[in-house]
């Protein structure tokens, strides 16, 4: 090989680590978009919302949360925290809002509709943020971060429409990190036959004639470098599980 030749060479592997060095630094990075906020309704967010949370993505984070359009990602993106800030410097805080993703929708070109709460959090002061609302849209800031929820396990709550032993759905409540969870298999404890669950809507995962006895839920967490893991909690959801109520994994995860 020619001088020349190896130089090249030399030249594009060092381009080519330089860059991969540039995007694993960036899955930390901003990105620019525009928020709004819901227009009516009180400081926190929905009970409705189409990440199927019920009450708890009203009140999850303290009432910060948002709709999401593409940052939704078909349900996907249910429970993914983000700070996001405001760019102006005139009302506008350095750290602005970390806010969980409750609820798809889509405004003026915008990748968020917060909360008021959180919409005004963004501001440096009370005044401040009477002008952010003023305003309805404003240029941001945002990143994906870890949801945080201290003394809190990964929590199974079973949805209004599960019928035992016919049908089982449910929603997963205080995942910390920033992994996503794209799989779960719902096994029986005695002989470990499984089955794999769909996700119905947003956050909401559901199947038909469920495994019998206490059930045991396998979940598959998936990161941006494409790394999957499986979790499998401590607690079982029980045999006798009822429409409404909460079952605590006694798991955690904090990648």
């Amino acid at each position: 090989m020619s001088l020349s030749a190896l130089c090249s060479l030399l030249l594009a592997t060092t381009l080519l680590l330089m860059q991969s060095l540039t995007d694993a630094a960036c899955s930390d990075c901003f990105v620019s978009s525009r928020a709004s906020y819901y227009p009516n309704s009180d400081e926190q967010g929905t009970d409705v919302g189409a990440c199927g949370f019920g009450s708890f993505g009203a009140t999850v984070n303290g009432g910060d949360v948002s709709a999401a359009s593409n940052l939704y990602r078909d349900g996907l993106g249910c429970g993914a925290c983000y700070q996001v800030r405001c760019t102006n410097s005139a009302y506008c805080s350095d750290n602005g809002v970390t806010i969980v993703i409750t609820d798809q929708g889509s405004g003026d070109n915008t990748d968020f509709i917060l909360s008021k709460r959180a919409f005004t959090k963004m501001a440096q002061t009370s005044d401040a943020a009477a002008t952010l609302l003023s305003f309805g849209v404003v240029d941001i800031q945002y990143r994906r971060v870890s949801c945080s929820y201290p003394s809190k396990n990964i929590t199974f709550k079973i949805h209004e429409s599960s019928s035992n032993p016919h049908y089982l759905a449910f929603a997963i409540e205080y995942q910390q990190g920033k992994t996503d969870i794209t799989a779960l298999q719902l096994c029986e404890t005695q002989n470990f036959v499984c089955k794999l669950l769909s996700r119905s809507s947003g956050a909401v995962w559901s199947v038909n004639s469920p495994p019998s006895g206490p059930l045991l839920v396998r979940m598959l967490f998936s990161d941006d470098d494409g790394e999957d893991t499986w979790v499998v909690p401590v607690n079982n959801i029980p045999q006798d599980w009822k429409a409404g109520q909460t079952y605590d994994s006694g798991v955690q995860v904090n990648q």
